[in-house]
């Protein structure tokens, strides 16, 4: 029978346990609501606290891979503890799995209590029971957390009563530790969900503004405000594969917020340090970032002048990261930074990898666009220098020179298009002279001069005996030029049957003699003229389609001199320093109304007949002065007329004919002193 005391005792049992049972049903759903980690810890201390005294409490997580844990959930009520010296290194810092204590945590079936005085002090245990103790702290009481029966962490919970932690408290722990432990879970979860996003997010804005990088100093730019918001205080260096295959170099870098030796720090940047030199080519092996401890690395014995910079940089640890284009390693990226994340680090160095070598192609681009200007300008030069006899700055001659230089350097044919006395000559000539095969002769055959019936022997040459009068072997012109240039002047002259066996040359490159068996090859640069509109002699029927194609590769067109009349007085003051020094006279000037003259004609028989108009007034002069030319009086008759004038629109025959009224009355058509 029970006596009557003990029913007061037996009733404020009861209230406790009702109690109990009151905060753990508000703790279970603070738990399931929680969704911070700072919040979670505080209503589980504030909770447990109306029950049962203690301290402070804190949450560690397992890290499997380390084989270590470290603080996770922090209660930020414990401020005695936050004011020890080495509060915060014991926040960041990771404990073994290995030590006695916390192995007797994971092998206990529910919270275990421990007296620091009785632990700090054993081998391998962890510093922060010695750091709390020295706070005033007398026990601990820990267990573990478990999803699935699988460690997760701990709960440490801590007092500085002398008493050691009481039964019930203990059931209350052990009764709230699986919705901890589910609680704990889901955090972890949710906060590496944010990370992902928080990485997906950064690794978008780099992308983005990788997206308008352009040049080296733009991808210099980008790559510093993307790692300041890694870590603030960092720096990196980026050095490149040089071309020996051996060596890298610095391609950018940035001190961050350190202090330095700047004469150093140019004499590293200044080096090239060898692939093989211990770190650099482990980095380029890994596909993974590689940490590496400065000072441990000098400790072994390695004295490389990149360590020394970054001790004195004062940088603990640096990260090697490969950056590769297409599995091919192009450089590697050094960085000091605080906290490795893989999967940040190394979508930095792909979008890098790929920044750089678009960079190095554009500029490699640019260095070619320049060299071509270049050596454009120097050909466009040495056709003016070596070809003097060419005169005339133009717009039609300036394009005339534009396509000479483009064509120059190749084996194409060309097809030169103009009327008789356009210079079709010279132009071959400089296209010859300024191509690889100026060293040897350029041939010319003039297809109108040579009879039908003996052509063929002379463009391809004969045996003895190929028929009569064929007395000794005749080498043709086609072979004379071997590695030279060939021109075909007058090619819409040649007759059709002449036509199909030169088809033949310039598609096979090959050619028999007349008379011969066996089959030559030849190396010979074709250019050839005509005055004849071709396409409308194809249409006639009286040249082949297939060879003016074969033919017109790379056709240029001389520009007659009428369409030419800026030129005229350039050619006028060549021609009269040629044709002076010829008749042994001074240099010989021409008058404004003469030149005005000059301008106002039509000059059917183009550069040729000025220049032979000019060679007979200086003859005829008396002076130094030509004040009048002998212009032909005979109008041009209607053929004539119908030639120059072909393929012309009515607008530019208007223009023409305005010009020249312009030109023969000064710029004067009415009023006194017109001579209208």
């Amino acid at each position: 029978m029970k006596h009557p005391s003990d029913k007061p005792f037996e009733n404020e049992k009861q209230m406790m346990l009702e109690r109990e049972r009151q905060v753990l049903l508000e703790l279970g759903n603070d738990i399931t609501r929680a969704r911070d980690k700072n919040d979670l810890i505080a209503l589980f201390s504030k909770r447990i606290k109306g029950l049962y005294y203690f301290t402070h409490t804190i949450v560690t997580l397992i890290d499997v891979k380390d084989e270590s844990y470290t603080a996770f959930l922090l209660d930020h009520s414990a401020s005695a503890i936050r004011s020890h010296s080495e509060y915060q290194s014991m926040v960041t810092a990771r404990f073994s799995l290995d030590d006695p204590f916390i192995q007797s945590v994971l092998a206990s079936d529910g919270p275990i209590s421990f007296r620091l005085a009785d632990v700090m002090n054993a081998p391998k245990s962890p510093a922060f029971l010695r750091v709390n103790h020295e706070k005033g702290v007398q026990h601990v009481l820990m267990t573990t957390l478990r999803i699935e029966d699988k460690p997760i962490g701990f709960i440490h919970i801590y007092t500085d009563k002398p008493e050691p932690f009481s039964q019930e408290f203990k059931d209350v722990i052990w009764r709230i530790t699986p919705q901890l432990a589910s609680a704990v879970a889901n955090i972890i979860k949710n906060e590496e969900i944010l990370k992902n996003e928080r990485e997906k997010s950064f690794l978008l804005d780099f992308s983005n503004d990788m997206t308008a990088v352009r040049t080296k100093e733009e991808l210099a730019e980008v790559i510093k405000t993307a790692l300041r918001k890694l870590d603030p205080h960092g720096g990196y260096v980026i050095r490149r594969m040089n071309p020996d295959g051996k060596t890298m170099s610095a391609y950018l870098h940035d001190p961050g917020s350190s202090t330095f030796d700047r004469a150093l720090m140019e004499r590293v940047l200044a080096e090239k340090h060898p692939i093989e030199d211990g770190l650099q080519n482990r980095i380029l092996d890994s596909y993974i970032p590689l940490l590496f401890n400065v000072e441990r690395e000098l400790a072994r014995g390695n004295r490389l002048s990149y360590l020394e910079l970054w001790k004195n940089m004062n940088f603990k640890t640096m990260v090697g990261i490969a950056l590769r284009n297409s599995n091919s390693n192009i450089g590697l990226l050094w960085l000091s930074i605080d906290e490795i994340n893989i999967p940040i680090l190394q979508g930095l160095c792909a979008q890098i990898s790929t920044a750089i070598s678009n960079i190095v192609a554009n500029e490699q681009i640019l260095h070619y666009k320049q060299q071509l200007e270049e050596e454009n300008d120097y050909l466009k030069e040495q056709l003016r220098s070596n070809f003097a006899e060419i005169v005339g700055n133009g717009k039609a001659m300036q394009e005339v020179y534009r396509l000479i230089s483009l064509v120059s350097a190749s084996n194409s044919t060309v097809l030169l298009l103009g009327e008789t006395g356009t210079g079709k000559e010279l132009i071959a000539r400089a296209i010859h002279n300024a191509s690889p095969r100026s060293k040897k002769l350029m041939i010319k055959v003039n297809c109108a001069a040579m009879p039908a019936n003996l052509i063929e022997s002379e463009l391809f040459g004969h045996e003895r005996g190929a028929f009569t009068g064929a007395v000794e072997r005749r080498i043709g012109k086609f072979e004379l030029p071997d590695n030279s240039t060939l021109f075909l002047d007058e090619i819409g002259e040649m007759p059709l049957e002449a036509q199909v066996k030169l088809l033949r040359v310039l598609q096979e490159r090959e050619m028999e003699r007349v008379g011969g068996k066996s089959t030559i090859k030849l190396n010979v640069r074709v250019i050839a003229a005509t005055n004849r509109d071709l396409e409308a002699e194809v249409k006639a029927g009286r040249f082949r389609s297939d060879l003016y194609y074969r033919l017109n590769v790379f056709p240029i067109n001389l520009p007659p001199l009428r369409h030419r009349a800026e030129d005229i007085e350039n050619l006028t003051s060549f021609f009269l320093s040629k044709y002076s020094k010829n008749a042994g006279k001074k240099s010989m000037r021409i008058s404004a109304n003469a030149l005005r003259q000059l301008k106002s004609y039509l000059w059917p028989g183009n550069v040729r007949e000025l220049e032979h108009l000019i060679e007979r007034s200086v003859l005829l002069a008396t002076g130094n002065i030509i004040s009048e030319v002998f212009l032909p009086q005979k109008a041009i008759d209607n053929n004539e007329m119908t030639e120059m004038l072909s393929n012309r629109s009515l607008e530019e025959i208007e223009r023409t004919y305005i010009i020249q009224v312009l030109r023969r009355c000064n710029g004067k058509i009415s009023g006194q002193g017109s001579k209208s």
